[in-house]
């Protein structure tokens, strides 16, 4: 579950994991992005997509989404726990500030200073100096496959990054699909990512189920195909080739 095509990332690692693994992508770009809207409403839309896909007979629901995790995680888990395991997505601080002294966060202006960013930093910074980098409009851009836009938007977060960083850390799922571009503007520094750890939790906590590998697409509660956007994207467009047919 998330905002938008964000969840590609965490779906497409759960694909390579368990390539049987039957999936729904639930999505609510009817509200995207959810990055400027309060808590309460995230709440809300996070629930109705949750709703939406547990209609599916979920084993399991990762919410592949750094603003709802932050906000909706425990309305999430207070309606659905203990039947329906819940994996949220929390920014790689802990590895990048093991391994380096000089971080950067790049996050949503919605996730970036909030109280949930600073206690994980405070938490698990292992005191390296860590840099919060507001990336205004680039999930947005993601959302809509919009290299220029895309461009335009990693080109200011690069230059409110400080040169002297040797990690990144990708703190919105969204950013995940463009991390070549992002690399080649923070070049020497290590991207850290979400997708592969978040699959993996969510498969040690999910019963291993065979399934035949299929997908369903919920875009605003509304079954419908991967949106060309989402194609767009090589974790898209692997999605949209089931095993029986790879």
């Amino acid at each position: 579950m998330d905002s938008g095509i964000g969840l590609l990332a965490a779906a497409a690692a759960v694909r390579r994991l368990r390539p049987d693994a039957d999936l729904v992508l639930s999505s609510d770009p009817d509200g995207m992005p959810w990055g400027p809207r309060s808590a309460e409403d995230v709440t809300r839309r996070a629930l109705e997509c949750t709703r939406a896909a547990a209609a599916h007979g979920l084993d399991g629901l990762i919410v592949a989404c750094n603003t709802a995790s932050v906000h909706a995680l425990p309305a999430l888990r207070a309606a659905f726990e203990p039947g329906l395991p819940i994996v949220g997505t929390v920014p790689a601080i802990k590895p990048a500030a093991a391994a380096h002294r000089k971080v950067a966060i790049w996050a949503t202006p919605a996730t970036t200073g909030s109280s949930y960013q600073r206690g994980l930093i405070a938490e698990f910074g292992n005191g390296a100096g860590i840099t919060e980098v507001a990336c205004p409009g680039l999930a947005d851009a993601v959302q809509h496959a919009d290299p220029d836009a895309i461009a335009a938007a990693i080109a200011v977060a690069a230059t409110r990054t400080p040169a002297d960083v040797s990690a990144v850390v990708l703190g919105c799922t969204h950013y995940e699909l463009v991390v070549d571009r992002i690399s080649a503007a923070v070049p020497g520094a290590e991207l850290l990512c979400s997708a592969d750890a978040v699959a993996a939790q969510a498969l040690r906590r999910v019963p291993a189920t065979p399934g035949g590998g299929t997908l369903a697409v919920l875009l605003s509660g509304r079954s419908e195909s991967l949106p060309a956007a989402a194609l767009a994207y090589p974790e898209g467009a692997g999605l949209a080739v089931t095993p029986a047919t790879a």
